[in-house]
């Protein structure tokens, strides 16, 4: 199992650096960041773009990997995003992935002044986004015309340094985007019961993460793909389990998990105040003791 973090674009680069670098000495196999115009509780606080934040973790470390978890169809258009990623990759040496999701109905929904999709118009978009995105990232000249997006001989070269293109991270919990996770992944993610923390016992959330899994490998048989070729990432924080808090905690978290078949999971950098208030000696010593524990 690996380990990887999160590092909210909230801080000044004159400090964000220092933890971009710290995750590295820490070991983390990736850091990503979230991929919002802002985001709940830290709406009216500092929040910074998450490309040029990663461009700069990208020239600020040198062997972590680093990427977004999730960027969504809520503000972001295939051609231009396509450009950004293939960028990004050159800057990084080849260490980016491409953590992507259908998208909810926050800020991010409506900033741009339309309405907040329905489900069912977030889960179109979504699945005409991701083979878009695929054949840009993947193809020099792109032609395409849908009910949602359009390219008209946009040109990608010289194209990704990752071959055939950079991986994808699928965030899915229902059976469509399982599908697209299935056929266009890498890496699955998901971060458990989308009902929320309050509404799924603590004993029960492994069992969440099972059946979605199991929903997964369905969809993985369906088109003939082995799901053991996809990495399975728990994005750590949306339920009531509280595996930071202690070592021993999260030992007992991670080992639960990846007796369901997790192979990454993604813990919160600390920060004070928040939802994501973690004690630092604690986090650190998770990042250099927890999963040597479970060896």
């Amino acid at each position: 199992m690996r380990l990887s973090t999160v590092i909210l674009p909230i801080h000044r680069w004159n400090e964000g650096q220092k933890i971009w670098r710290r995750a590295e000495e820490l070991g983390f196999h990736a850091a990503y960041t979230y991929d919002h115009l802002s985001w709940r509780s830290f709406r009216d606080e500092p929040w910074f773009g998450a490309v040029p934040t990663l461009t700069a973790a990208a020239t600020a470390t040198g062997r972590m990997r680093l990427g977004t978890l999730v960027t969504s169809p809520n503000f972001r258009h295939p051609v231009t995003l396509a450009k950004d990623l293939i960028t990004l990759d050159d800057v990084s040496g080849g260490r980016i992935t491409l953590g992507i999701g259908a998208g909810g109905t926050g800020f991010d929904a409506t900033a741009m002044g339309q309405a907040a999709w329905p489900p069912r118009e977030r889960a179109d978009r979504f699945g005409e986004f991701v083979p878009v995105l695929d054949r840009l990232l993947r193809e020099p000249v792109v032609s395409y015309e849908g009910e949602f997006y359009s390219a008209v001989e946009v040109r990608n070269i010289p194209g990704c340094v990752q071959r055939p293109r950079i991986p994808f991270a699928v965030a899915a919990t229902g059976p469509r985007g399982l599908k697209l996770a299935a056929r266009y992944g890498q890496a699955w993610v998901t971060y458990g019961d989308p009902r929320g923390p309050g509404d799924v016992p603590v004993e029960e959330c492994a069992g969440v993460i099972s059946r979605q899994m199991d929903q997964l490998e369905i969809a993985c048989a369906e088109i003939d793909r082995d799901m053991g070729e996809l990495d399975r990432i728990l994005l750590q924080g949306s339920t009531a389990e509280r595996p930071l808090d202690s070592v021993d905690a999260f030992v007992d978290y991670a080992g639960r998990y990846a007796e369901t078949g997790i192979t990454e999971i993604v813990i919160h950098w600390p920060v004070p105040d928040s939802i994501f208030d973690t004690d630092l000696d604690v986090f650190e010593r998770i990042a250099g003791e927890g999963l040597a524990q479970l060896s």
